[in-house]
């Protein structure tokens, strides 16, 4: 063997191993793996009291006619069975709807509904006994039905819709048959 072989085995040789030999005995650390944030589903479960505030649009029909702003407080519990939530309420609207004359002052429910539950979401038919009072004619009892909607922002805030028919036939014995349509947004606390 030549001393220039042998020098070259021996370069060849230090280059080969200096990978090997570089830093400590110890395997570098893993990097820690960066874990994706995961969304939390709001709860489907509508179990619970709430309470609120509504305000929208009332239009006065029938033998008298007008409409303007309505606006009030809304309580009540609903139950859920899974997909299906049963409930039942009482709301309580101010108003000066000026209806040819006559002024609806308020109006008051109480009221049963019953919807499907989509997670966040709550799609509802509603129906029950109404009062309402007219300053010219006094105050009557009738019937009212609708449908709302009322999505959950967190688990303890929602906020919806609801659009509703009254009927008040005969208002207090006047002869005058009065109707009434709401339009409404709300927003409630459940606890």
């Amino acid at each position: 063997m030549t001393l220039k072989s042998v020098l070259m085995g021996t370069v060849g040789a230090t280059l080969i191993a200096a990978p090997a030999l570089a830093g400590s005995p110890e395997p570098a650390p893993a990097q820690p793996a960066i874990e994706t944030p995961v969304a939390v589903p709001l709860t489907g479960d509508w179990t619970g009291g709430y309470v609120g505030g509504q305000i929208g649009w009332g239009d006065v029909s029938g033998d008298i006619s007008g409409d303007d702003l309505i606006g009030g407080l809304t309580l009540g519990y609903d139950y859920d069975f899974g997909s299906w939530v049963l409930g039942a309420g009482v709301d309580y609207d101010w108003a000066e709807i000026d209806a040819g004359g006559n002024t609806l002052e308020n109006l008051a429910r109480l009221k049963l509904r019953a919807g499907y539950d989509t997670g966040p979401g709550l799609v509802y038919a509603t129906a029950g006994a109404a009062r309402a009072e007219i300053d010219t004619l006094g105050s009557d009892e009738g019937y009212f039905a609708g449908i709302g909607y009322e999505h959950k922002l967190t688990d303890n805030m929602t906020v919806g819709g609801e659009i509703l028919y009254h009927d008040f036939g005969d208002f207090n014995g006047s002869g005058t048959d009065v109707e009434a349509t709401t339009a409404q947004v709300r927003a409630s606390f459940r606890f």
